[in-house]
Parts: C-alpha cells; sequence; structure tokens
C-alpha cells in the first residue's frame, strides 16, 4: 500500500497493529479522523493517554478498575462470599449485564495454556487461594469458556482448593462447548450461572 503522507503511513501502521483491523480499515479510520474537527482527534488521543497512564488493577478481585478497589468489590451490597472466576474484565461484564448476579469476581488474567507459553504462576491462582485459606469464600462459580484450556485452568485450581471443603461449583452448560462466555447472549448466560452445577459433577460426566 502506498502513501502520499509519511504521516498518514505511519498512524495507519499504528491503527493496523489493533486485533481485527487491517491496513485499509486502519486507513478508513485515519481518513474519517482527518475529516473530523481536530478537536475530535485531541480527545481521542487524551483519552487513550490517561487510559494508559491512570488505569489500575483492583487490588481485591484484579478487575479493571478506575480506582484501587472496583466498585463491584466496593459494593456492601454484593454478596462477599460468592466468588465466581472468570478470565478477563470482559466476562465480567457479559455477567454483568445479565443483572442474576449479585456476588464478587476473581480475575485471572487468562487461562493456562501451555502451547501458548502460559503456566498457573502468570494467572492471579494464588491469590484467590489465599481469599480460601483465609476463609473469605464460601462458594467458588467456575466461569471460564468451555474449551480444553478454561477446563484445564478449572481443573488445575480445584486441586489446589479441594481440600478446604468450599462448595465449587460452574455455570451450567448452556455455553456451548468451545463458546467464548463474552459471546454468549444475556440470557443463556444468566440462566447458566443461576442454574449452576457442582463442579466434581461436571468434570466426573466429561
Amino acid at each position: 500500500m502506498e502513501f502520499s503522507s509519511k504521516l498518514i503511513e505511519k498512524a495507519v501502521n499504528e491503527i493496523a497493529q489493533l486485533p481485527g483491523i487491517g491496513k485499509r480499515s486502519a486507513l478508513r479510520l485515519v481518513l474519517h479522523l482527518l475529516k473530523q474537527p481536530k478537536e475530535q482527534t485531541t480527545f481521542l488521543s487524551q483519552a487513550l493517554v490517561q487510559m494508559r497512564e491512570d488505569i489500575k488493577y483492583c487490588e481485591q478481585c484484579h478487575n479493571i478498575s478506575d480506582s484501587a478497589v472496583c466498585e463491584i468489590c466496593a459494593n456492601k451490597n454484593r454478596d462477599h462470599q460468592l466468588v465466581c472466576v472468570v478470565e478477563d474484565i470482559r466476562d465480567v461484564m457479559a455477567i454483568e449485564n445479565t443483572g442474576q448476579y449479585k456476588g464478587v469476581y476473581h480475575v485471572l488474567g487468562g487461562k493456562i495454556s501451555p502451547i501458548d507459553g502460559v503456566g498457573p504462576s502468570q494467572l492471579k491462582i494464588t491469590t484467590l487461594v489465599e481469599k480460601v485459606k483465609q476463609a473469605k469464600v464460601s462458594e467458588i462459580i467456575f466461569a471460564l469458556s468451555s474449551t480444553m484450556e478454561g477446563d484445564t485452568t478449572n481443573f488445575y485450581i480445584y486441586k489446589q482448593i479441594a481440600d478446604s471443603g468450599i462448595l465449587m461449583s460452574t455455570i451450567a452448560r448452556g455455553i456451548a462447548v468451545g463458546d467464548e462466555l463474552e459471546y454468549a447472549d444475556e440470557v443463556t448466560l444468566g440462566r447458566s450461572i443461576l442454574h449452576r452445577v457442582p463442579f466434581e459433577k461436571s468434570f466426573k460426566n466429561n
């Protein structure tokens, strides 16, 4: 792709690094920005810079937050002994949109995936185990996607805390095997949480 401007080329190359955006899509976005008032581009760039500089991770659940403790963990009306284990913020948003869940979360930051070089030590598993040891949890809901990596992560955590005696459950398989949680419709996801099943039953039946 030939560019008449090095500035345009540089902007296109940077935007094209975003997932799902090729150079042609990046060029359309750049040309769109050029047609807008300069203030709009300034607002966009400032928002991105501020996000990178000021974003925090909740010290209790590791969710992305504007403060040291996220709004969900700070909410006294939530059931803080009911912990839903998810991969990342997209899953938190998907479950929150159902309006069916009133507990808190624990965001792992990924799934165990040896092929991608992701092991247990690179995830927020240790802090979850500590919560259990400190008797801060009465039930854990495994809500990772129904993939091999998700199931492996669930089972690894289960083995770490199996002796704790706390209730462990997993979302019902209304979510198809192989599906990512964030793409499930709200009704299906909400029902999967409400009709969760004991975790031991889920893997013994496989």
